[in-house]
C-alpha cells in the first residue's frame, strides 16, 4: 500500500509543463471536479432524470385526466340526482295536494253523509213519535169508548125495563121500516 501512496506522491512532484499530472491544490481542483461530476451526472443522469420526470408527468397528467373524468361523472350524477330530486319533490307536492284535496272531499262527503243520516234519523224520530202518538190516542179512544159503552150499558141496564125495551125495539123497527120504503 505504501508503494501506491508513494507513486501518487511521486506523481505530484512531476513538473507540470507539457505533461499530465495530479493537481494537489484542493481549492482549484474542487471546482474542476465538481464541474466534471455535474457534467457526468447531467450527461448520464439526464436520460434517467428525464425518464423519471416524464413518468411522473404522465402519472400526474393521467391522474388529472382521471380526476376530470371523475369530476364530470360526479357532475352528471349530481345533475341526475338534482333532476330526480325535483321530480320527487313535484310528486310529493302532487301527493300532498291530492292528499289535501282528498281529505277535503272525504270531509265534505262525511259531512254530507252525516247530515243525511241526521235528517233521516230526525225523520224516523218524527215518524216514530207520530205513530206512538197515534197509538196512544187510539188506546185512549178505545178506553174512553169502552168506558162510555160500559157506562151506557150500565145506565141502560139500570134504566131499562122490559116495557122500555120493547118500545125502543118497536121504535127502531119503525125507523128501519120507513127507510126501506123509501128506497
Amino acid at each position: 500500500m505504501k508503494n501506491v501512496t508513494h507513486s501518487f506522491v511521486f506523481l505530484a512532484h512531476w513538473p507540470s509543463a507539457g505533461s499530465f499530472g495530479l493537481n494537489t491544490d484542493i481549492l482549484a481542483t474542487n471546482l474542476i471536479n465538481l464541474t466534471v461530476v455535474v457534467g457526468v451526472l447531467i450527461f448520464f443522469g439526464k436520460g434517467v432524470l428525464k425518464d423519471l420526470l416524464d413518468n411522473r408527468k404522465q402519472r400526474i397528467l393521467s391522474t388529472i385526466r382521471n380526476s376530470e373524468e371523475l369530476r364530470r361523472g360526479t357532475i352528471e350524477q349530481l345533475e341526475k340526482a338534482r333532476i330526480r330530486l325535483q321530480k320527487v319533490e313535484l310528486e310529493a307536492d302532487e301527493y300532498r295536494m291530492n292528499g289535501y284535496s282528498e281529505i277535503e272531499r272525504e270531509k265534505a262527503n262525511l259531512i254530507n253523509a252525516t247530515s243525511i243520516s241526521l235528517e233521516q234519523l230526525e225523520k224516523s224520530k218524527n215518524e216514530t213519535l207520530y205513530f206512538e202518538k197515534q197509538r196512544a190516542m187510539n188506546q185512549v179512544r178505545q178506553r174512553v169508548f169502552q168506558q162510555a159503552v160500559q157506562g151506557g150499558l150500565g145506565t141502560l141496564n139500570s134504566c131499562l125495563n122490559t116495557e122500555l125495551h120493547f118500545r125502543t125495539i118497536h121504535a127502531n123497527i119503525g125507523i128501519l121500516g120507513s127507510l126501506e120504503w123509501k128506497r
